[in-house]
C-alpha cells in the first residue's frame, strides 16, 4: 500500500520534447506509462525506476514496432520484432539482440527457425529459402557449419558435413535421379576418396555408413527420411527481466535493433551451383551405354578427387565392393577381444570407458589449473606424484554422480603435464572442453597391431589411446628427459603428450592411456598417409586391404618429393636431434607419420593414368599424344611461398602446430608462409604445411632408351610428425625372445639396436626427400 501511495499518475514533459503520460515514483517513470519521443517513437507499458522493464510495445516512425518483454532498457526475453521492411522475428531477446530459440521471417521469405546467440544464427536451426531448397543442422557465427542436411528444390540432398557455409569433411550426396556419392569434400569441392553408385543400381544401406566409414561418426543417417534429426528445446521465461534507461532515446533503440537485419538474409550456398558429379566424360559414357547393358545395375565408381578434379576412377561390380559380412564383423569383434579391452566393459566398452575418461580430465584439470604456475621440480615426476579420486555412481562430496559403472582414477604427474600443456601453448578451458564437451569422444580403429583402443576429440585435435604396462612404464621412465627436449627444441617433430591417466574398476581390472596433439588436424584435406619406418620386412600393404583411410607402409610410397633447400636443412636437422634423443632412451621401432595433400595441376588430364585405371579409351591419351605432351609433364609449381606475414596467417596453436615459423633459401633466408592460389595463406613450419614436389616414375610405360622418362609430377603439402615413441629396446628384446619360444613368427618382432634403427631411419628419409634444384 505504502508503495502504491508514492506512485501517482502524471503527464511531464521534458526540455528536449520528449513526454511521458503515466505512473511516476518519485522523479522516475513506475508502473504502467506511456513515453512519446520527440521523433515520434512511442513506447507504452510496464516501466521501474525510470526504466523500461516488463511487457510493452514500442513503435518507429519508421514503420518498426517491437511487443514483448524488457529489461533494463532494453529488448529483453520473449517478443515479436516487425521491421520496417517486412522482416519479422519472433523469439528470444538478450540486450536488444537475436537470444535463443527464434524464428525469422525475411522480407524476401526466407525464413529461418532455431537457435540464436548475440544476433547471430547458431546453434540447431532450419533454413528455408523462397525458391524451395531447405537446410537442417548446425551453425555457426551465422553460417552453415557442423553436421546438417541440405536438400535442394530439384530433389538433391547432401547429408554431412560443413564449414563456413560449404560443404567440408564426409558426407552422402543423393541425386533426384537416385544416384549416391559417399565421399569427402574440402571448401565446397570433392577433395579425396569416394564411391559413386549410378541411378538404379544396387547401394548400400545408409543406415550401414557408420560400419563402413566407421572411423568417421559424423556422417548423418537421417538422408532416408528427407529430414534432420529433431532437437529437442527448452525456454524459460522470466517475469523480472532487464533493456535501456528513459534516457536512451529511441533512436538509439531503433539503431540497434534495425541493424539486426543488414546483411542478414543468407545466401544459398546452393544458389547456381547445384552439386552434380563431376566426371562428365565417364557420366556421359555411361548414360549412353545404360540401356544397352542390362549388367550395369550392378555397376559402382571408385573414384578419387583433388580439389573437385577427378583424377582417378575405377568401375567395379558392386560384388566386388569390399563390405562388412555377418562374418568379418565377428571376426573383427572376436580379434579385439583377444588383444584389447573389450573384455572389461563388454559390450558397452565403449561408452562407459569413454565417460570415465572425460569425468576423470575434467576432475583432474579442474583440480590442477588453480595451482600457481612454478616449475617443474625433480619430486613432479617421482611416484608421488599422483592423483587419485573414487567416483562411485552415486557421486560424492568430491565427485560428481554419473551413469557409468564405479571406478577408481589415477593421473600421472599432473604437474608436469599442466606445464607441458602450457608450453605448448593450450588452454586449460579449450582442452577440458574439447575432451570433455557435450559432443564426446568418437571411436577410431587402429592402424596398428598393438590391440589398442584409439578415440579422438570431437573437434579432431586430440587422440586418446590405450596403453600397455610396460608402455606406461617406459613412458614415465623417459618423461624428464622428453620434458626437458622438448622444452630445448620448439620444432620437435615427436608427439606431444599432454595427459597419463589410469582407470581401474572395482575388480582390479586396469585401462591406462595417454592424451595426445592430432597431428592431421589441419586446414587441408589428408589425400594419403604413411607410417614410415625405414624397414622393408613386410613394409607394404595388400592392394584389397587399401581404402580412402589406409595408413600405408615404407614400400607403398613411390615418390620422391623435393623440397627448398633451407627447409629440407630444417627438417633432417630436427630429425637427427629427434632420433638422437630417441637413441638415449634405448627407444626402437619409431615412426614417421607422413600425411600429403596432393594440389591438382590444370593439366591433369594430360598424365599418363596409372595401368589398372579402367576408363573409356577416349578419355586416356594416346602413345603418340603421351610423347608429344613429355615436356609438359613439368607441371607449373602451384604453390607460392612468400615472405612471412602475422597478420595474414593462423598463428593460434594446435595439437600439431610445433615452433617457430620456418626460413626459405629460395625467397632470401625469409620467414615463409605458403600460399595455395584460391584456396589458402598458411604458416610454415616443421612438419606442418611444408610444401614440396612429388614425382614418380611412371612404371607401365616402356619409353626407348632415347626418349625423355616420364613422370607423374605433384605439388604437395607435407604434414609429419614421430609417432610409437614407446618401444623400448630392451622390452622388445624381451618379447622377441618370448615369442620365439612360444614359436611365433619372429618377423612380427624386428629388434634392431636403437643406434642403427635411428641410422637406418635417417638414411631412408634421405632416400626420399631432395634439395630443390637451383634455378638459374
Amino acid at each position: 500500500m505504502e508503495d502504491s501511495e508514492r506512485c501517482r499518475f502524471e503527464e511531464k514533459s521534458f526540455s528536449n520534447g520528449d513526454v511521458y503520460i503515466g505512473k511516476i515514483k518519485g522523479m522516475l517513470p513506475h508502473g504502467k506509462g506511456k513515453y512519446t519521443w520527440s521523433d515520434g517513437a512511442v513506447y507504452e507499458g510496464d516501466w521501474v525506476n525510470g526504466k523500461m522493464t516488463g511487457k510493452g510495445l514500442i513503435t518507429w516512425p519508421t514503420g518498426a514496432k517491437y511487443e514483448g518483454e524488457f529489461s533494463g532498457g532494453y529488448l529483453h526475453g520473449h517478443g515479436t520484432f516487425t521491421h520496417s521492411t517486412g522482416c519479422i522475428y519472433t523469439g528470444g531477446w538478450r540486450m536488444d539482440a537475436h537470444h535463443g530459440i527464434g524464428r525469422k521471417e525475411y522480407s524476401n521469405s526466407d525464413v529461418y527457425e532455431g537457435l540464436w546467440k548475440e544476433g547471430i544464427r547458431e546453434g540447431c536451426g532450419r533454413y528455408s529459402w523462397e525458391n524451395g531448397n531447405t537446410y537442417i543442422g548446425n551453425w555457426k557465427s551465422g553460417k552453415i557449419d557442423g553436421r546438417g542436411v541440405m536438400k535442394w528444390a530439384n530433389g538433391d540432398i547432401f547429408d554431412g558435413c560443413w564449414l563456413n557455409g560449404l560443404k567440408h569433411g564426409s558426407g552422402v550426396y543423393r541425386f533426384a535421379d537416385g544416384g549416391l556419392y559417399i565421399g569427402t569434400w574440402s571448401k565446397g569441392l570433392k577433395d579425396g576418396k569416394g564411391t559413386f553408385y549410378p541411378a538404379g543400381s544396387k547401394q548400400p544401406s545408409l543406415k550401414k555408413l557408420c560400419s563402413l566409414n566407421s572411423d568417421d561418426s559424423r556422417l548423418l543417417l537421417n538422408m532416408e527420411k528427407h529430414t534432420a534429426p529433431k532437437q529437442k528445446f527448452t525456454r524459460s521465461f522470466s517475469e523480472k527481466i532487464s533493456v535501456s534507461g528513459r534516457s536512451k532515446s529511441s533512436r538509439q533503440i531503433s539503431h540497434r535493433t534495425s541493424s539486426l537485419d543488414a546483411n542478414c538474409i543468407l545466401q544459398d550456398p546452393a544458389g547456381g551451383c547445384i552439386c552434380r558429379d563431376s566426371s562428365p566424360t565417364l557420366s556421359q559414357t555411361f548414360n549412353e551405354s545404360q540401356s544397352e547393358a542390362t549388367s550395369v545395375n550392378s555397376l559402382v565408381y571408385e573414384r578419387e578427387y583433388m580439389q573437385g578434379v577427378l583424377i582417378m576412377e575405377r568401375i567395379r561390380n558392386y560384388s566386388e565392393m569390399p563390405h562388412k559380412n555377418k562374418r568379418q564383423n565377428k571376426y573383427s569383434v572376436k580379434q579385439v577381444k583377444k588383444g584389447s579391452w573389450i573384455d572389461i566393459f563388454g559390450g558397452s566398452r565403449s561408452y562407459y570407458l569413454k565417460l570415465n575418461l572425460q569425468l576423470g580430465i575434467r576432475y583432474t584439470v579442474g583440480k590442477i589449473t588453480p595451482v600457481p604456475a612454478r616449475e617443474v621440480r625433480s619430486s613432479d615426476f617421482g611416484d608421488r606424484a599422483r592423483i587419485r579420486m573414487y567416483f562411485p555412481k552415486e557421486g560424492s562430496q568430491l565427485t560428481p554422480p554419473h551413469c557409468s559403472i564405479d571406478f577408481y582414477w589415477k593421473d600421472y604427474c599432473p604437474m608436469v603435464f599442466r606445464n607441458l600443456r602450457e608450453m605448448f601453448k593450450l588452454d586449460a578451458a579449450e582442452y577440458m572442453m574439447s575432451i570433455c564437451g557435450d559432443s564426446g569422444l568418437r571411436d577410431i580403429s587402429s592402424p596398428g597391431k598393438s590391440g589398442s583402443i584409439f578415440f579422438l576429440s570431437q573437434d579432431d585435435r586430440f587422440v586418446i589411446k590405450t596403453l600397455k604396462k610396460y608402455e606406461l612404464k617406459v613412458m614415465l621412465n623417459m618423461l624428464p628427459k622428453y620434458y626437458h627436449h622438448v622444452g630445448s627444441y620448439e620444432n620437435t617433430l615427436i608427439t606431444k603428450f599432454f595427459g597419463l591417466h589410469r582407470i581401474t574398476l572395482r575388480g582390479g581390472k586396469k585401462v591406462r592411456f595417454v592424451v595426445m596433439g592430432n597431428m592431421f588436424c589441419t586446414e587441408l584435406h589428408i589425400h594419403r598417409r604413411y607410417d614410415l619406418k625405414g624397414s622393408t620386412q613386410g613394409r607394404y600393404t595388400k592392394e584389397d586391404k587399401i581404402n580412402s583411410n589406409t595408413t600405408l607402409k615404407d614400400l607403398d610410397l613411390k615418390y620422391e618429393f623435393h623440397m627448398d633447400k633451407k627447409l629440407r636443412e630444417s627438417l633432417f636437422k630436427q630429425i637427427s636431434l629427434d632420433c638422437m634423443f630417441l637413441e638415449s632412451q634405448h627407444i626402437i621401432d619409431y615412426s614417421l607419420l607422413l600425411g600429403l595433400h596432393f594440389r591438382a595441376p590444370e593439366n591433369l588430364k594430360a598424365l599418363v593414368e596409372p595401368p589398372r585405371l579402367m576408363q573409356p579409351p577416349h578419355s586416356l591419351p594416346s602413345e603418340d599424344d603421351a610423347h608429344k605432351q613429355g615436356e609438359q609433364l613439368i607441371i607449373p609449381k602451384g604453390l607460392l611461398l612468400v615472405a612471412h606475414e602475422p597478420s595474414f596467417v593462423n598463428t593460434a596453436p594446435g595439437p600439431h602446430i610445433r615452433g617457430n615459423t620456418l626460413r626459405a633459401y629460395s625467397i632470401g633466408d625469409k620467414q615463409v608462409d605458403l600460399l595455395l592460389p584460391g584456396t589458402a595463406r598458411l604458416r610454415v613450419q616443421l612438419g606442418v604445411n611444408m610444401p614440396a614436389q612429388a614425382t614418380r616414375k611412371l612404371q607401365g610405360d616402356k619409353v626407348e632408351e632415347s626418349e625423355v622418362e616420364l613422370f607423374e609430377v605433384y605439388d604437395v603439402v607435407l604434414y609429419m610428425g614421430i609417432i610409437d615413441i614407446l618401444q623400448e629396446y630392451t622390452v622388445k628384446k624381451k618379447l622377441e625372445h618370448a615369442c620365439k619360444s612360444l614359436q611365433y613368427d619372429p618377423m612380427t618382432i624386428s629388434v634392431v639396436e636403437p643406434k642403427t634403427y635411428a641410422e637406418r631411419f635417417i638414411n631412408f628419409m634421405e632416400k626420399k626427400v631432395f634439395p630443390e634444384p637451383e634455378t638459374s
